[in-house]
C-alpha cells in the first residue's frame, strides 16, 4: 500500500529543511536514503532537539526556523566535511542566523512550474491520469481538489515571491499533443506572466513557448503564433517526449534544424531543452545530450540551454523508455552521468560557447544525497564551461518553495581538499551571484 510523501511529512515531528529523501511517483519503488543522509538525519535530531530546547520551541516549530536551517546544514557538515559555511551560533541564535542574510540578492529562477487547475485537462486521457497522479503525491490535502489547488497559480505566487527570496523568475511547461490536454499550456503560461507582472506593477515573470519539432511541419505555424501572439521569451522542448510520433534530437538536420532556423528568423535565441531525467517517461536515449554537439557547432548564434544540466538521476529517474543507455561503471567521483557528456563535449571544443548548463532538480538532488558530489560538479562547471555558464533554476514549485535550495548555494563552500586535489576554484560571493542571477538577466 502507498503512503504518499505528504502526508507522512504532515505527521513528521523532524522534518528536515532540507529534503532527505526522494518520492516515488507510484509506479516505482523509491530509492532509498544514502548512507549519507541517514547519518545526516540522525545528527540533525541531535542538534534540532538542542537548539529547540534553547529556544523555548518544539522540535518541528524549530526546524521551519532560519535556526533549523543552520542545524540541517551543520549536520550535513558533520557527516561529508566542511561543506557549507555555518556555525554552531546559528543554532541557537535567530539572530546570527539574520546576520549572514545577503542583501538585495538578485535570484532568477528559471525553471519554474505550476497547474492549471481551472480545466479537467487530466480525466479523459490514460497519460492525463498519470500525470494528476504525481501531482496529487507533491500536496497534502482533505481531498484530491485541495491538493490539486495547492498548485495553483495563487500558490505559484506565494511559494515563490513570498516565501522565498527568488526576485524573477521564467514559467516553463511540460509536453503534450494537445493543448487542451495540458497542465500548463503556452497561453496559460503567458496569461501567469501577465498576471505576476501585472501584480507587481514590474516584470518579475518571463515565459516559456512550448516547441515540439517532432510534430513536423504544422508545428511551424504553432510557433510563429506563440511568438507574434503569445510574445513568448524563450522556448522549452523536450527531445525524449515521443507524443505518439517519434522521439527526437537537436542535431536532426530533418527534424530540428528547420525549427532553429525558424526560430532564428523570429528572433528567439534561447532553447532551453530537457535533458537527462527521463523520470519513467521519456525516451531514455533522447535524453541524453550526445545531440547538443553538431547542434551548438552549427548554430553558434543560437543559446543551448541544458535543463537539468542533463543529469541522469539514479533509480526510477535515470530510467525511461525504448533503447536502454548502459553508462560505463566508474569509482571516479568526477564522473557525474550524464553531466559528464557535456563537459566532454565542451572540453574536446573550447570554442563552443552557447551550451549553458541550468541547475534545475539537479542541485536539489544532488546537494541533499551528497554535497561533495554537488562540488565537483559545480567545480567542474566553472572550470570548463566557466561560471558565467550555469543558471539558477529550482523546479519549483513541484518541491514546494525554493528557499531550501536558495539557502544551501548561498552557504556552499568548496573544501580545501577538493581545492587542492582537483584545483577547483573557490565558490565566491561573486561567482554565486553570477549563477543566482546575473548570468540570466
Amino acid at each position: 500500500m502507498w503512503v504518499r510523501k505528504c502526508e507522512v511529512d504532515a505527521n513528521d515531528e523532524e522534518l528536515s529543511p532540507i529534503p532527505l529523501e526522494i518520492a516515488s511517483n507510484e509506479e516505482f519503488i523509491p530509492p532509498p536514503q544514502t548512507p549519507g543522509q541517514k547519518a545526516v538525519a540522525e545528527r540533525l535530531k541531535e542538534i534540532s532537539e538542542a537548539g529547540a530546547k534553547k529556544q523555548g520551541l518544539n522540535r518541528r516549530d524549530f526546524l521551519r526556523t532560519g535556526s533549523g536551517m543552520a542545524a540541517a546544514l551543520l549536520a550535513y557538515n558533520q557527516v561529508f566535511g566542511e561543506v557549507y559555511d555555518v556555525n554552531v551560533e546559528e543554532v541557537y541564535d535567530q539572530m546570527a542566523f539574520k546576520e549572514k542574510w545577503p542583501k538585495e540578492q538578485f535570484i532568477f529562477d528559471i525553471q519554474t512550474h505550476h497547474v492549471d487547475v481551472s480545466r479537467k485537462w487530466y480525466d479523459d486521457t490514460p497519460q492525463g491520469r498519470r500525470t494528476i497522479a504525481f501531482f496529487l503525491m507533491l500536496r497534502q490535502g482533505k481531498d484530491d481538489k485541495a491538493k490539486l489547488e495547492q498548485l495553483n497559480r495563487a500558490h505559484y505566487v506565494k511559494e515563490l515571491f513570498g516565501d522565498s527570496d527568488t526576485v524573477m523568475a521564467v514559467i516553463s511547461g511540460v509536453p503534450s499533443r494537445e493543448w487542451d490536454k495540458n497542465p500548463l499550456p503556452p497561453d496559460q503560461m503567458v496569461a501567469t506572466r501577465k498576471y505576476v507582472n501585472d501584480l507587481a506593477g514590474s516584470q518579475r515573470v518571463l515565459s516559456h513557448g512550448l516547441l515540439r519539432p517532432n510534430l513536423g511541419k504544422k508545428e511551424m505555424e504553432e510557433m510563429e503564433r506563440q511568438v507574434k501572439e503569445l510574445k513568448i521569451d524563450a522556448w522549452k522542448m523536450y527531445t525524449g517526449a515521443e507524443l505518439g510520433e517519434k522521439a527526437w534530437f537537436m542535431d536532426d538536420p530533418k527534424v530540428a534544424y528547420p525549427f532553429w532556423e525558424k526560430t532564428r528568423k523570429l528572433g528567439i535565441k534561447n532553447l532551453c531543452v530537457h535533458k537527462g531525467l527521463p523520470l519513467g517517461a521519456f525516451n531514455e536515449k533522447a535524453c541524453t545530450p550526445h545531440d547538443l554537439e553538431k547542434a551548438a557547432k552549427d548554430f553558434p548564434d543560437l543559446n543551448f540551454i541544458v535543463y537539468h544540466s542533463g543529469y541522469r538521476g539514479g533509480f526510477w529517474l535515470g530510467q525511461g523508455t525504448g533503447e536502454k543507455v548502459v553508462d560505463k561503471k566508474t569509482d571516479d567521483p568526477q564522473e557525474i552521468p550524464w553531466i559528464s557528456d557535456i563537459l566532454r563535449i565542451l572540453k574536446r571544443n573550447p570554442k563552443i560557447k552557447n551550451i549553458y548548463f541550468e541547475l534545475g532538480s539537479t542541485f536539489q538532488q544532488i546537494s541533499s544525497a551528497n554535497p561533495t558530489r554537488c562540488l565537483h560538479m559545480l567545480g567542474q562547471m566553472i572550470q570548463v564551461a566557466g561560471a558565467d555558464h550555469i543558471l539558477w533554476g529550482t523546479d519549483s514549485i513541484w518541491g514546494g518553495s525554493p528557499q531550501s535550495q536558495i539557502e544551501r548555494l548561498r552557504r556552499m563552500k568548496m573544501t580545501k581538499e577538493l581545492q587542492d586535489k582537483y584545483k577547483y576554484p573557490e565558490l565566491t560571493d561573486e561567482i554565486k551571484n553570477q549563477i543566482f542571477g546575473l548570468n540570466a538577466a
